[in-house]
């Protein structure tokens, strides 16, 4: 079998000068790091970074049906959505399992954008297409809704950190007003116009810049200009990894996957189970009412040393409970932190646990959500 090279994103050629490290990640080359990964987690706590997500997919469903049908293909309920509003959900399938976890945006009265994982794009697409070629009797116009995988034509970038408010009046004027929390609007940015979200991975104050690929170096490169007096850097998915543990937010591939429900990841808040009709819906109300087996737990080392990591096993008094789905060394609180899946019975916080590391059992407690808390820095 021929092996696909790893795709790059508009952004590629400006990440190398900037000292990029790129390395494979989805399908794309992506940078890990710039300068450390410690400095540009830093700099998003206390001033502002930039990150490439042009890697991530990008889906529009519009049509006269759009809004009605993709309700039954999320968890979270877009009936709630007025037009310039966003919501975290999820596509699952039949077994209530995760493809994807995502968030959509209604930016028309039928019209949606989806920002989805990179490594699942081509999977939501071919999901959403299979479920919408299939007939429903109260479907009157499905075939005036249509499903459009715009990723290849379109870009992105976080901009995220305590700092962004200035960044965003420096981009795109003074007069203009910043989107509430979880809104889209479109503003004009030179010759253009981009699609700016108040959203982000990093716990942090952010947005989400979406704009045509051809526009992308132009944005990137006004970001970091204007962003020089407020301290910006560059970060990667290094960065991206830790601030994101830090809040507990979960990733895909690793925290959540097909075997796994939104119940058993803690998540059961993006889950309208009140509405009729979602694909997975039935599992996961036997899962609510029966319990989940095992849960998706954050926690913390008790002690200085090596930190922990995905597959590391998860033991109390001796027997084995579960398993770590994401771990690190969190450079705001200067303790290894994790996430793991442990039998339920064992799930409460304050439980004492230890995580098995070379051979070696350290000790480690389930805390709450999140791990990181502005207090703490």
């Amino acid at each position: 079998m021929t092996e696909v090279a790893p795709r790059k994103t508009p952004l590629y050629d400006e990440h190398v000068p900037l000292g990029a490290k790129m390395v494979p990640f989805a399908g794309w080359l992506m940078p890990v790091q710039y300068t450390s990964i410690v400095e540009e987690h830093q700099a998003v706590r206390n001033s502002v970074g930039i990150f490439d997500i042009s890697h991530m997919g990008q889906l529009i469903v519009e049509g006269t049906d759009a809004r009605e049908w993709l309700n039954t293909m999320l968890t979270n309920n877009i009936e709630k959505l007025n037009v310039g509003m966003g919501q975290y959900t999820f596509l699952l399938n039949e077994r209530g399992g995760i493809i994807d976890d995502l968030i959509v945006y209604r930016i028309g009265d039928q019209k949606f954008l989806l920002v989805v994982n990179a490594a699942r794009t081509d999977e939501d697409f071919a999901w959403l297409e299979k479920w919408h070629r299939l007939p429903a009797d109260h479907r009157q116009d499905a075939d005036a809704t249509t499903i459009t995988d715009r990723s290849a034509d379109f870009g992105g970038v976080a901009i995220q950190g305590p700092r962004v408010l200035d960044l965003f009046h420096a981009l795109f004027g003074e007069d203009m007003e910043l989107p509430a929390r979880n809104h889209i609007v479109d503003v004009r940015f030179d010759e253009t116009t981009v699609s700016v979200a108040r959203t982000g991975y990093t716990g942090e104050d952010g947005i989400e810049v979406f704009f045509r690929a051809n526009d992308a170096v132009k944005l990137w490169n006004a970001a970091l200009e204007k962003g020089k007096p407020l301290g910006i850097k560059p970060c990667g998915l290094g960065a991206r990894d830790t601030l994101r543990l830090e809040m507990c937010y979960p990733l895909n591939g690793s925290d959540l996957s097909p075997e796994r429900n939104p119940i058993e990841a803690g998540l059961g808040f993006f889950v309208d189970l009140g509405k009729p009709g979602f694909i997975g819906r039935d599992v996961l109300l036997k899962t609510k009412e029966n319990g989940p087996r095992e849960k998706l737990v954050p926690f913390r080392m008790k002690e200085k040393g090596p930190p922990p990591r995905p597959h590391y096993a998860v033991f109390q008094n001796g027997a084995r409970i579960g398993e770590v789905t994401s771990g690190t060394l969190s450079p705001s609180l200067n303790w290894g932190v994790g996430i793991a899946y442990v039998s339920a019975a064992h799930a409460k916080i304050g439980t004492q646990i230890d995580i098995e590391i070379r051979g070696q059992k350290f000790p480690a407690i389930i805390e709450k959500k999140p791990l990181y808390k502005k207090s703490a820095s």
